[in-house]
């Protein structure tokens, strides 16, 4: 009899030690995968600041840029400050390549070569702004686009 309560006592244990383990491995699992998730989470976040401080400083040299096609007539020193801004645009270009999707930076290469066309050449027909319109405006609406979803 005593022999019986002893396994019995033995198998209760057994039992609780391994219900115990369980549950501890349960609960470590889901503490990882939550981790990992916050993890992700801030990468994500990370990703985005950095993406809106890309947007942003692509738009305000594509603003230099379009200034300095505009100027171009009435400053005689023009031709090196436009050389920057487009030296920056090309970097800018490059960095939506790495940050975004083909379509966005397509559509930002798009973007880019019309204002350097518009500063080295008058454009044919119309004015500037209806050159650089069709593209500027469908950067920015992808933009708005890939930064919502």
């Amino acid at each position: 009899m005593q022999v019986w309560l002893a396994l019995l006592s033995l198998a209760g244990v057994l039992l609780g030690g391994g219900l115990s383990y369980l549950v501890q491995t349960s609960v470590q699992r889901r503490n990882e995968r939550s981790e990992q998730r916050r993890l992700a989470a801030e990468r994500a976040e990370k990703r985005r600041e950095e993406q809106l401080d890309l947007l942003r400083e692509f738009v305000r040299v594509a603003q230099q840029a379009e200034r300095a096609a505009e100027d171009r007539a009435e400053e005689p020193s023009w031709k090196s400050a436009a050389l920057d801004v487009v030296d920056e645009l090309w970097v800018c270009e490059r960095m939506i390549h790495v940050l975004f999707s083909g379509r966005l930076h397509g559509l930002a290469r798009a973007y880019v070569k019309a204002l350097d066309h518009v500063l080295w050449q008058e454009p044919a027909e119309g004015s500037l702004w209806d050159h650089l319109k069709g593209p500027k405006v469908a950067f920015l609406d992808a933009a708005r686009d890939e930064l919502g979803a």
